[in-house]
Order: C-alpha cells, then structure tokens, then sequence
C-alpha cells in the first residue's frame, strides 16, 4: 500500500463546526445509541423466536464425549483472544499498548453484534471506537484499529473463501451458485476497505456542497480523517491483523470439527473447513439477525453434500451455534448494555472532532 501522507482536518473537523446548527451535537451523539438499542432488541426477538432451539441444546449436550466438548470450547475462545490480538498488535504499534483482557471484553461485544446484526460484518464496528476510547486509547489510533481490522478482517476472508472454492472444486461440488456467492463475497470484501481507505485519503477536501449538509457524511468523513497514516500504510501490521483473522475463522472451523466428533461424526478437517465459510458466506450477505436459519441451512446442507448424513450435519451444526451464539448471548448483552450507559464523556456531547491529547 502506497504510503499516505498526512492531511490537515477537512471541514467535518473543525472546532467551529462541532455544535453548529447544522450538526446539534446531541443529535450526533446519539444514533450510535439507537442503534446499539437495535441489536440488542435484533438479538432479544431472534432469540424468544427461537426458545425452541435454544431448550434442544440440552439433549445435545448430554449425547457430547466431554473430551471434543472441551476441544471445541477451547477452539471457541481463541477466537475471542485472536480478534483482540488483532487490537492489540495496533495499539502497540501506536505506542499505546493496552492489556488482553479489556481487549477481549471488547471481542466479546463486538462479535456479539456482528452476530446479532450480520449487516456484511459491519455491526460491530459501530460500537469498536467507543469501547477503545472508554480504556483511553486516542481517538486517531482507535479509529486507525477499526480501519486495519476491518481491512484484515476481508482480506483473510477472501483469502479463505478462495480456498474454500478451490477445495470444493477438488471435490467436483463447486456449483455456479456457489460460485456466485464467493463473487459477491469477493465485491463486498472488496468495496467496504476501499471506501474507508478512499475515505481517509480525501480527509483534506472538502465535499460536494449537498453532501457538506448531510451531518452524518461529514462526520464520518471527519472520523475516518483521523487514523494515522502510518499506520494504514504498514503492510506487515496488516499482515498480521488479516493473520489474527484468519485465525477466528479457522478457530471456527476447527469448532466444527470437535463439534461433529463430539456427537460421534468423523468429518475431515477440510469438510468442517468448507462448510464453516460457506455458511459465514451466507450470513454475511443476508442481514438476518443473529443469522438464525440461513447460517444452520448453509451448514448443514454443505456438509450434506460433503457426505456427512443430514441428521449428523444439523446436531453438529446446531451444537456449534450454541458455542457460537446462545452460549455468548448473555455476556454479549450484558457487556453491550454497559457499553450503551457508559460510552466515553465527549462523545455523548459530539461526534468526531480532533482529540485534545494532539
């Protein structure tokens, strides 16, 4: 990546700008909380509509050989230490080192709203800047680990579903469909880096006049403005952030695997491995909240037709969920509720805006 130079403030960031009559600061404040109230109401109807599933679980676990259970918990909460050591690698980077544990508090947030609302992945991102702010990491360098993550986040992703393509292609199962989805993945995992990078290179310019009266564009343009471009323009930082990824997802894949042998199925790793991005595909481009039916129908059918009997394929992937999203679900909540009531002082009075520690 070339490097990108630093710019001056653009209007969205100016001092004068923050409380003007064009943007009240109140209501700048406040559509993040609207928002996180969303996902958790998302989270709330998707889980009562469902109860069914959730009281399923108990017979699951009582047919599950401990030792596989054990494994596939293991594997689950490795994916919440990888994601914050994502985090971590950034904030070291930008001289402001900060501890795992609050880092995977925060995971354990934000994969619960990405869960809760897929919206392409983008769910959590609303709430990252914030929760890092609260444990006094600098506006630019929070905003600068939201971009690199985001940015890694796609890169593993579509790394892996190419993989995953290329191996059902060996296995003579590539579809069009299938393939078609991967595009689109590939076009998604594509544009939304592109914007914030496109977004962050222009900071200094100002906007078309229409969208200067937009608070919300402006703000965000002023936000992305930020990050430090060294930062951004660190190729081997983002090599290892997209590694930290692409770690989750075969942390999840490697779930799959012990949830399956748990209940007595003998899969390959390349089975799990292959139906565990094909589903994530799926959720990813459908905002159905919590993923509830799209993530289990994918699974289920692409171990199917991978050769795992259909019963089998839908008792590991319902066990799966229940590492994934039921068993989360409280401590999601919770931890998102205390995000709501406590986001940091100055951003309940103004959006973005320059950080007084520069």
């Amino acid at each position: 990546m070339d490097c990108l130079p630093e710019k001056p403030a653009s209007s969205a960031t100016r001092p004068d700008d923050i409380g003007s009559p064009v943007a009240p600061p109140a209501k700048l404040g406040g559509w993040r909380n609207w928002f996180l109230g969303f996902v958790l109401i998302a989270a709330l109807v998707g889980a009562v509509a469902h109860w069914g599933e959730v009281k399923d679980f108990a017979q699951l676990l009582r047919r599950a050989r401990p030792a596989w259970l054990a494994l596939a918990i293991a594997f689950q909460l490795s994916t919440y230490v990888s994601v914050a050591m994502g985090w971590a690698l950034v904030l070291t980077r930008a001289g402001t080192p900060r501890g795992l544990a609050p880092l995977i508090r925060i995971a354990v947030t934000k994969l619960f709203a990405d869960q809760a609302l897929p919206s392409a992945g983008m769910g959590g991102n609303v709430l990252l800047v914030d929760q890092l702010r609260r444990i006094g990491v600098p506006r630019g360098t929070a905003i600068a680990a939201l971009l690199i993550s985001m940015i890694g986040f796609y890169a593993a992703y579509a790394l892996l579903a190419i993989v995953m393509l290329m191996m059902l292609w060996l296995h003579h199962q590539a579809t069009p469909l299938m393939a078609g989805l991967v595009t689109l993945l590939l076009c998604v995992a594509l544009a939304i880096p592109s914007l914030a990078l496109w977004l962050r290179r222009r900071g200094s310019k100002p906007l078309p006049d229409r969208l200067e009266q937009i608070a919300f564009v402006r703000s965000l343009l002023g936000t992305v403005a930020q990050a430090p471009s060294e930062l951004l323009a660190d190729r081997r930082l983002l090599l290892r952030v997209a590694a930290c990824s692409g770690v989750v997802f075969l942390a999840d894949a490697g779930t799959l695997f012990a949830c399956l042998r748990a209940l007595g199925t003998e899969p390959s790793i390349a089975t799990s491995f292959i139906a565990l991005v094909m589903a994530s595909i799926v959720v990813t481009l459908g905002p159905i909240p919590l993923g509830l039916g799209s993530f289990e129908a994918a699974s289920t059918a692409t171990l199917h037709l991978l050769g795992i009997p259909f019963e089998a394929a839908f008792a590991g992937t319902m066990l799966l969920r229940l590492l994934t999203l039921w068993l989360p679900l409280l401590p999601g909540m919770a931890l998102m509720r205390k995000a709501i009531k406590h986001r940091p002082h100055r951003d309940r009075t103004s959006m973005p805006g320059p950080d007084p520690e520069k």
